[in-house]
């Protein structure tokens, strides 16, 4: 007996024979106000012209996936936290948004790869693309900015990394090993003959010892920096003996090859990435920085190499001042906070005057804020004599420094918080740091993308 065929239940029919079990036309697939039509109507305000530059406009070749509809499945599937080529292959396959996205194309995963590979650098425009839609929106509010730096994970394990010496022996292993596979192919097939495609065992090898010779390329760049600066150092410290007559004193520095650290390391995974401490231990990675503004909106964004923040202060306020001048926003940043990374006497000394007004913690933010809790606010006029440090602190436990100080966690802290736990990318799937800065500038080009959806101020709604 078939169950509940006997008794006289009320249940809504499920018949999975019946025909048209979805409506027939893609437009009745999703409601009006989801964000897969969302986006599809914002690509169509973006200015996309430079991904069609890489297609001929004659017509002649074999037809290519529509660029508009392959830059909207990409940013769907960024703010969804999807960015594997082959999840996303199964997604128009299997989800409705990607489906009407695609529609109801499927393009494979080395479509989708080589099209994310192919237009690195147009993907990144479309940080500023974006940016310019929240700016239409009346999104861009810079009277306070936060700026920051997050680490990053790549697409490669810390344990991968490797001393020069390690290197140098698996380099002179492997071209061992490739000399004597040439010459036992040499003796089979003869010298001047081709024979078979090199065996499945050596082709990996040969993009592994290309990796290789990277790593040992920096290493013995970065051990010619380091002898070259000790050098100066000498040079400087006999120059200054020679000129005063005496000696310095203290401890004379090392000789420049003993300078050298023997114990550096790189990564053969992805050579360009470093190793970084972060708040719960290091990572193989990069250092994201971001801008953001005090309604969340992320106004510049950068990947770098270095682990610290300290010398990110500059560039990252001038990108952004550049940013704003390009989406036509006309308000200039008047505060600027951050933690106490970015803390130098220098930055303070050097902010040019197109600068905002910074308010920079000069010690770790856990101190700075039970400081900012527990002392009273400064009375009176500021003291004569004060050091950059000691006025950049009396400026922070004022009333209104606290106030905006305040801020800074809950504007740029939510923001990585978003897209590193929510979204699910607290990791590079790209390797090399021109692939991970596309990647991360995609995923604060989303950020954006899905506060302006869920703002409801879109201009074209």
């Amino acid at each position: 007996k078939e169950r509940g065929k006997e008794m006289a239940y009320n249940f809504i029919s499920c018949d999975r024979g019946q025909k048209y079990l979805l409506p027939p036309s893609l437009l009745e697939w999703l409601p009006e106000g989801d964000l897969t039509w969302f986006i599809l109507d914002a690509v169509e305000q973006m200015e996309v012209e430079d991904f069609y530059k890489k297609h001929r406009s004659d017509g002649w070749g074999r037809a290519a996936f529509e660029p508009s509809m392959m830059v909207s499945l990409l940013l769907y599937g960024y703010c969804m936290g999807e960015r594997s080529s082959r999840r996303i292959e199964q997604l128009c396959e299997r989800d409705i948004g990607f489906r009407v996205i695609a529609a109801n194309q499927r393009p494979d995963h080395s479509t989708i790869a080589r099209f994310r590979k192919e237009h690195e650098k147009e993907l990144e425009k479309l940080f500023t693309e974006v940016l310019k839609l929240c700016a239409e929106a009346g999104l861009v509010k810079v009277g306070i900015v936060a700026l920051d730096g997050t680490k990053m994970k790549a697409h490669a394990a810390l344990s991968s990394n490797r001393t020069q010496k390690h290197i140098e022996e698996e380099v002179e292993k492997m071209l061992e090993e490739a000399a004597s596979k040439d010459a036992e192919e040499d003796r089979k097939f003869g010298k001047d003959k081709r024979g078979d495609e090199l065996p499945e065992e050596l082709r990996g090898r040969q993009s592994r010892l290309i990796r290789l010779k990277e790593c040992k390329e920096r290493l013995e760049r970065e051990a010619t920096e380091v002898v070259a600066s000790q050098q100066r150092r000498i040079d400087e410290r006999e120059a200054e003996e020679a000129e005063t007559g005496r000696k310095k004193r203290g401890r004379k520095p090392k000789k420049p090859e003993e300078a050298k650290n023997k114990e550096a390391k790189a990564n053969i995974t992805d050579p360009e990435s470093r190793i970084m401490k972060g708040r719960v231990g290091y990572v193989q990675g990069y250092n994201g920085q971001a801008v953001v503004t005090e309604g969340q909106i992320i106004v510049a964004a950068e990947l770098t190499q270095e682990e610290n923040d300290v010398q990110q202060l500059d560039p990252m306020v001038k990108k952004a001042g550049k940013n704003l001048i390009e989406v036509g926003v006309k308000e200039e940043m008047g505060v600027g906070v951050a933690d106490a990374g970015y803390w130098s006497e220098a930055n303070v000394k050097d902010a040019s005057g197109t600068m905002p007004e910074l308010l920079i913690a000069t010690k770790k933010d856990w101190k700075q804020r039970e400081a900012i809790r527990e002392q009273e606010p400064p009375r009176g006029r500021i003291p004569d004599g004060l050091s950059e440090r000691e006025r950049m602190e009396r400026k922070l436990l004022t009333k209104r420094g606290k106030r905006l100080y305040s801020k800074r966690g809950q504007m740029i802290e939510a923001v990585f918080g978003q897209i590193k736990e929510v979204r699910r990318m607290s990791r590079f799937i790209r390797r090399g740091l021109s692939a991970c800065a596309s990647e991360w500038k995609l995923m604060c080009a989303t950020h954006n993308l899905l506060k302006l959806f869920r703002s409801g101020k879109a201009c074209w709604v």
